[in-house]
C-alpha cells in the first residue's frame, strides 16, 4: 500500500552541487553542426500520440520523471509557429521528417525553425524547455537532478544556463529511451514510414479521452488555442453537411464564434482519430505489437495500474516515487482552470465536468462528428440534457481495442 502521507511533493531544487559542463554556442555558419551526418543507434523510441486537451501534458509528465527517458514535449510547434497559417493536415510531412531525426538524436532540426537572424537555437529555445527534467538537471544544469522524482519549477529553470543543440545532442545519446509527446501528428498512419524503418524501434502510446469532454477543456482554453484551432478548421471538408451549432434565431456573439472554432476543430480531430482508430484494430505488419490505446478515464480512475502497464509496454520500470507522484497528480485538491497547466487535482471530477457545462446542443454537435470514434473505445452517447447531467449514470463501456 503507497503511503502518500510520507510522500513530499515539492517544487523546490533538488542541488546536486556538481561541476555543470559547458560549450560555446554553435554559429548559423557552422555547416558541420547543421549537415553532420545523423547518429543512430538502436534505443526504445516512443511516441505519445494525442490531441490537445486530452490530459497529454500530465500524461507526458509521467515519462519526463522518468530518470532513464529523455522526454521531448511538443517539439511540432516549432513547425507550426514557423509555417503559419499553413492548414494542420498539410503539415503532416514536416512533422513527421522532424521526428525521424529527433528519435536520431540529431537536433539540428530546429534551426530549419528558427527566425532568420535570429539568435543561435539553444536549449532553452526547445518549446517546454524549462519544464524539462533532462534540461533542467546535471550535467546541462545544477538546480535538479533527474533521479529525483518531482515537478520542475519554471522560474527556477528559467536561470540555467541555455546551452547549445551540440551539447543537448550528446545528453540525448547517453539514453536508451526516447519519448515524444505530440498533438500535431492527427493520424497514426502518417507515422508508417518511422515505424517501418528497421533503424528505428518506434511504439506508438495513443492517450484519447471522451471527444466531449476535450470540446470542453478546448473552450475553456480557446484563448490559448487561437491560431492551432484556426489551422485545424481549415483542414476540414467544405463539402461535408452540417448540422447546426446553436438553436435557429440565436444571436451568435464574439464568444459564440470562438467557442465555435473550439468545437469545430472536433470534426477534424475526431475524422483523423477515427482513422487512427480503424487501423490498430486491423493493423497492418508495421504495427502490430507497437500500438497501445490508453483512455484518460482510465488513467484517473487507477493511475498506478494504467501507468505499469504504459511502463511495461515501452520496456521502462515503475518504482515507489513515480507510482505515488502519479497517486498525488490525480489525487489532489486543485481547482485551477488555468489550461497548460500540470498540478495536483481531482482528475475523476475533472474528466467528468462537461457533463454539466456544455449545453445540450454543443453536446449533440460533438457527437455528430466523434460518434464512429466513440463507439470504438467506449464513449456513450446521451439522448436529452437531463441523461448528460446525471453523474450517477456512468458514459463508459469497454473499448473495442
Amino acid at each position: 500500500m503507497l503511503n502518500l502521507a510520507n510522500y513530499r511533493w515539492t517544487k523546490e531544487p533538488q542541488q546536486c552541487n556538481l561541476q555543470m559542463r559547458s560549450t560555446p554556442y554553435q554559429g548559423r555558419s557552422d555547416i558541420r553542426f547543421l549537415y553532420r551526418p545523423s547518429l543512430a543507434k538502436k534505443r526504445q523510441l516512443v511516441y505519445v500520440l494525442t490531441t490537445w486537451r486530452s490530459g497529454s501534458s500530465f500524461f507526458g509528465e509521467l515519462f519526463n520523471q522518468h530518470p532513464e527517458v529523455f522526454f521531448l514535449y511538443e517539439p511540432m510547434w516549432h513547425i507550426w509557429q514557423k509555417l503559419y497559417p499553413g492548414d494542420a493536415v498539410s503539415l503532416q510531412g514536416a512533422a513527421r521528417d522532424m521526428l525521424s531525426s529527433l528519435y536520431r538524436c540529431d537536433l539540428s532540426v530546429f534551426q530549419l525553425y528558427n527566425s532568420p537572424g535570429g539568435k543561435n537555437f539553444t536549449s532553452l529555445g526547445l518549446f517546454g524547455a524549462t519544464l524539462n527534467k533532462v534540461i533542467c538537471s546535471y550535467p546541462l544544469c545544477s538546480a535538479y537532478r533527474k533521479e529525483v522524482v518531482g515537478m520542475v519549477d519554471d522560474k527556477v529553470c528559467k536561470k540555467c544556463p541555455p546551452q547549445s543543440l551540440r551539447l543537448l545532442e550528446e545528453e540525448c545519446l547517453k539514453y536508451n529511451t526516447i519519448v515524444i509527446k505530440g498533438v500535431r501528428v492527427l493520424d497514426i498512419n502518417v507515422l508508417a514510414p518511422l515505424m517501418e524503418d528497421p533503424s528505428l524501434d518506434l511504439k506508438v502510446i495513443h492517450l484519447v479521452r471522451d471527444p466531449r469532454a476535450v470540446a470542453n477543456s478546448r473552450i475553456k482554453s480557446r484563448h490559448g488555442l487561437i491560431r492551432e484551432n484556426l489551422q485545424v478548421v481549415r483542414s476540414r471538408d467544405p463539402k461535408l453537411r452540417r448540422i447546426p451549432f446553436v438553436d435557429p434565431g440565436h444571436k451568435m456573439s464574439k464568444k459564440d464564434g470562438a467557442d465555435y472554432h473550439s468545437v469545430g476543430a472536433m470534426e477534424v480531430i475526431c475524422d483523423r482519430t477515427y482513422r487512427s482508430l480503424r487501423t490498430a484494430l486491423n493493423p497492418p505488419g508495421w504495427l502490430k505489437g507497437k500500438y497501445l490505446a490508453v483512455r484518460y478515464e482510465d488513467l484517473v480512475e487507477n493511475p498506478v495500474k494504467t501507468l505499469r502497464n504504459v511502463y511495461q509496454f515501452a520496456n521502462l520500470s515503475a518504482n515507489l516515487d513515480i507510482e505515488s507522484f502519479a497517486l498525488n497528480m490525480t489525487n489532489g485538491t486543485s481547482s485551477s482552470s488555468k489550461p497548460f497547466i500540470v498540478s495536483a487535482r481531482n482528475a475523476t471530477q475533472a474528466a467528468s465536468a462537461w457533463r454539466t457545462v456544455l449545453s445540450i446542443q454543443q453536446i449533440k454537435q460533438v457527437e455528430e462528428y466523434c460518434h464512429h470514434a466513440m463507439a470504438i473505445l467506449g464513449y456513450e452517447r446521451v439522448r436529452t440534457a437531463g441523461e448528460a447531467k446525471d453523474l450517477s449514470k456512468s458514459l463508459l463501456t469497454a473499448s473495442k481495442l
